[in-house]
């Protein structure tokens, strides 16, 4: 498989594990969420409009997240001094994982040309991972503002 041929997952597949540094310098691992539900978003780029748009979703709606006992962490291919920039200037106050690399991002099947060809990064998507790390629901190709919608019709 090349690294432009997209991988799918699908609901019922475990969740890939991960073990990223977040914006704070600590180790986040996949297994830190069992026993709970956890949504997993991917982007391409911290501090990027539709990125930031994504992201203050996810801040805005942390109330209704809670209520539904979801966790959140954003994923993208940022360094963790990038993350902590995104982080402090629009108040996020969730995990941002840092993939830098994208090993993580290519597991999950999000590393492609979301721009078309030339240029590889992260394609945006969700997922929705179950307490026992399987994936409920998965989204790829979300838009932004679709993240948090549909993570809680999925819920509800």
């Amino acid at each position: 498989m090349t690294e432009t041929q997209e991988l799918h997952l699908k609901p019922g597949d475990p969740a890939p594990d991960f073990e990223l540094l977040d914006q704070h310098g600590n180790t986040v691992s996949l297994s830190d969420y069992r026993g709970q539900k956890l949504l997993i978003y991917f982007y391409p780029k911290a501090d990027t409009p539709g990125c930031t748009a994504q992201s203050c979703q996810v801040r805005d709606s942390s109330i209704d997240l809670k209520e539904l006992h979801l966790a959140v962490v954003g994923i993208s291919p940022d360094t963790p001094e990038e993350q902590a920039a995104f982080d402090e200037k629009f108040s996020l106050g969730f995990p941002l994982l840092a993939d830098e690399g994208g090993a993580v991002s290519k597991a999950y099947g999000v590393w492609g040309e979301p721009f078309g060809p030339g240029w590889q990064g992260v394609i945006r998507s969700s997922f929705l991972v179950d307490e026992n790390g399987t994936l409920e629901e998965v989204w790829y190709k979300v838009a932004p503002t679709d993240t948090v919608p549909k993570a809680i019709e999925a819920l509800v």
